[in-house]
């Protein structure tokens, strides 16, 4: 059974900074793993994403203020933010892709495993 907690969320000011953590246990597909967050009336977006090799992608809306890690084992997944304004209010979640198998010897990964959120709330 996978499991993902979120920590590290709550109030900051306007060009503060934020790291969250995400507690993995049980996750064995060897697929991405990353952040996704909900501000209110919007719905959820992708912040970043990272493989086993450790390689990352970002949204277009954080990159270059955004910066996601993991330990080696995978267990810990980070998410540090920079230079938040208000437009980054909203409820992180920490996700991580399940493998399922194609034909001919394909598979693909899909976002399945959510935690369940932390809030971030960026105030002036």
């Amino acid at each position: 059974q996978v499991q993902l907690v979120e920590s590290g969320g709550g109030p900051v000011q306007t060009g503060g900074s934020l790291k969250l953590s995400c507690s993995v246990s049980g996750y064995k597909d060897n697929c991405g793993m990353g952040w996704h967050r909900q501000a209110p009336g919007k719905d959820r977006e992708l912040v970043g994403s990272i493989n086993s090799a450790g390689l990352t992608t970002y949204a277009d809306s954080v990159k270059g203020r955004v910066t996601i890690s993991q330990d080696n084992d995978r267990n810990t997944i980070y998410l540090q933010i920079d230079s938040l304004t208000t437009e980054d209010t909203a409820v992180y979640y920490c996700a991580a892709e399940r493998r399922e198998a194609q034909r001919y010897g394909l598979s693909v990964c899909y976002w399945e495993y959510w935690g369940q959120g932390t809030q971030v709330t960026v105030s002036s």
